[in-house]
């Protein structure tokens, strides 16, 4: 059985070394974190591994994952070359939805094959996670030695495996974060004008549910441009118009905000073809237009 050691075991990487070591694909090793006391937490999450404080303790391992920050994964990636350990034949590989595995060029001067692979999932919660990862999709790209071991390994945990170029990593993960954390914003925002028409808090998100639920929904089952409903795809200029009012006067930020999503809106109405050209032309001067 390979050995897989961790550099960085935080909520992504106790959940891929639970779900491995639950399926008896990689026996856990060394396990690195910033402080030993984090260290010895992933260790009694997994039941498993090693606990070392430095890059000197590192034992050789055969896989070696670099769950760290972002731009944490080159000075780890150079301090794991620089401990002499690297042998030719083992795999490095991070889970950066941004960064390409190129990153990791110091692995390969060692030999090592190097790659990254993105699981499209939120891992707030890492129990949850174990439970629910079966299905996720992951975005994956390196060195062909690298994906063979790696797909085949999140395949074994239900992963559901794509081909990105790593040249157009950045753009990927800049839509990763329109879905999930903006899409967090939107949720947010529509809560704060709620509250400002006077629902607590807990209850505006009660009437937010149902119909944010019916409309991903809707989207994921008849696609976008024919789930836009409401008044820009009525074309519906006046309403528009009260909404800018309502918001300019109380708070700009939300106003802007509103019109920013309107443009964009605009966008779709056009497509879905049901407001006509001159309700669209007055719609976008209207998001246009200074609001008394």
């Amino acid at each position: 059985m390979k050995t897989l050691s961790v550099i960085g075991c935080g909520k992504l990487a106790r959940t891929l070394g639970c779900l491995w070591s639950q399926q008896g694909l990689f026996r856990l090793g060394d396990l690195l974190n910033r402080s030993e006391e984090s260290g010895r937490q992933a260790a009694d999450f997994l039941g498993a591994g090693r606990v070392v404080s430095s890059f000197a303790d590192l034992q050789p391992a055969d896989i070696f994952l670099i769950a760290t920050v972002d731009d944490a994964i080159v000075s780890c990636c150079n301090d794991l070359a620089a401990s002499g350990i690297l042998r030719p034949g083992n795999v490095v590989f991070h889970c950066s939805g941004l960064a390409p595995s190129t990153l990791l060029e110091s692995a390969v001067r060692e030999g090592a094959a190097v790659a990254s692979v993105h699981p499209v999932k939120s891992f707030a919660d890492p129990a949850k996670a174990v439970e629910t990862f079966a299905g996720t999709f992951c975005a994956l790209e390196g060195d062909p030695g690298a994906l063979n071991l790696l797909q085949s390994a999140f395949e074994a945990i239900g992963g559901r495996c794509f081909s990105i170029d790593p040249a157009q990593k950045s753009l990927y993960h800049a839509g990763m974060v329109v879905i999930s954390n903006y899409l967090t914003t939107l949720l947010e925002t529509g809560g704060q004008i709620f509250e400002r028409v006077g629902l607590p808090r807990t209850e505006a998100f009660k009437v937010m549910e149902p119909i944010v639920k019916g409309v991903v929904e809707n989207v994921f089952t008849l696609g976008t441009t024919q789930s836009l409903t409401g008044p820009f795809s009525r074309g519906d200029v006046e309403t528009i118009r009260h909404h800018l009012v309502a918001l300019a006067k109380e708070d700009p930020l939300l106003d802007e905000t509103y019109r920013q999503l309107g443009r964009a809106t605009l966008a779709l109405s056009r497509q879905q073809g049901t407001a006509s050209s001159t309700q669209l032309r007055q719609l976008a001067q209207t998001l246009e237009s200074h609001t008394p």
